[in-house]
């Protein structure tokens, strides 16, 4: 039988208080099937888009990021990662085609109004297991 993948999923929300929402804070998966993963966030104006993710008794490590572009945009990560970033529905869902047992680990979607390298940046809460 296959194995199960467990994604014990965050939500980072940063000091301007731009609320997200992952809506399935545990979700299992069949090794070799089709992981996705939503967010979808409530701020107006430009945004900054983040994916991380975190191993068990590791850091985050960045998946992928959307910085600026078309309204519409697919966005490459690592490690076989890509989010579809839709604005007019505020969404910036994460996938990748086939789930491997390594990929289980927290995954994090965080928002900023702040550009990356820029003064002030963007602290984060700790994150919640929902």
């Amino acid at each position: 039988g296959s194995s199960l993948l467990g994604h014990d999923l965050g939500v980072h929300l940063d000091v301007w208080a731009q609320s997200l929402t992952q809506p399935d804070g545990h979700i299992t998966v069949s090794e070799g099937a089709r992981l996705e993963l939503s967010c979808n966030y409530s701020s107006s104006g430009t945004t900054y888009l983040f994916w991380y993710v975190q191993h068990p008794n590791q850091g985050l490590q960045l998946l992928l990021k959307y910085l600026s572009g078309p309204s519409d945009a697919l966005v490459q990560g690592i490690k076989g990662f890509e989010a579809e970033f839709k604005k007019s529905e505020k969404a910036f869902h994460l996938r990748k085609h086939s789930a491997h047992w390594s990929d289980s680990a927290k995954y994090f979607c965080a928002v900023s109004d702040t550009a990356p390298g820029t003064t002030g940046g963007a602290a984060h809460k700790p994150s919640e297991t929902l």
